[in-house]
């Protein structure tokens, strides 16, 4: 898919959304970086963008969503609904990494407004390079998700919840099925 794009557009715009989330954090009142630290905060850790891992996925859409109690941080469960599974191929030309196909479940929250897709995730970068408590994506289909439909699922803008940077947040952790089996080194970076 990462040929489809204009790269040089995709990679100003990504640079862009790191930059107006560094000020967030940075300066803004709801910033999960402590008051304390925030004269010391000079950015968030990226790995270097790479379209590579801006990929088309396939929905399969369920009629029926599966509630799925997350555990969180704080020991606690969130109630989700999984509402789609999205397939996907990773295919990069350095033999040292995984090829292949693999999926992530996305979820909802159960609530009547309208929402973006949760898409909670671990990877071999778990804990290593990432935050020990994985890493989100939301996905917003511009239309309502059918079976066979394809999103574009960019890890580029993979993130660390808040609660990697402040005790006073709640974050759901990913459940076991969207741990996947590869290495993705692509979004914010945690050490």
């Amino acid at each position: 898919m990462s040929d489809a794009i204009d790269v040089d557009r995709w990679r100003d715009e990504l640079e862009s959304k790191r930059a107006e989330k560094d000020d967030f954090f940075a300066d803004h009142p709801q910033s999960p970086i402590p008051p304390e630290e925030r004269d010391a905060f000079d950015g968030l850790d990226y790995f270097e963008p790479d379209p590579t891992y801006r990929v088309a996925a396939t929905a399969t859409v369920h009629d029926d969503p599966e509630v799925v109690l997350m555990d969180t941080t704080a020991g606690r469960e969130m109630r989700y609904r999984r509402v789609a599974t999205l397939e996907f191929a990773l295919d990069r030309e350095d033999d040292d990494l995984e090829d292949g196909t693999f999926e992530l479940a996305a979820y909802e929250q159960e609530s009547p407004n309208e929402q973006p897709l949760f898409v909670p995730f671990r990877d071999k970068t778990t804990g290593q390079q990432t935050y020990q408590g994985g890493r989100y994506m939301e996905l917003a289909p511009e239309d309502e998700l059918a079976d066979g439909d394809e999103i574009v699922v960019d890890f580029n803008l993979a993130y660390s919840p808040f609660c990697a940077y402040s005790d006073t947040f709640d974050c759901p952790l990913p459940p076991e099925e969207n741990w996947l089996e590869v290495t993705i080194p692509a979004g914010e970076r945690y050490e």
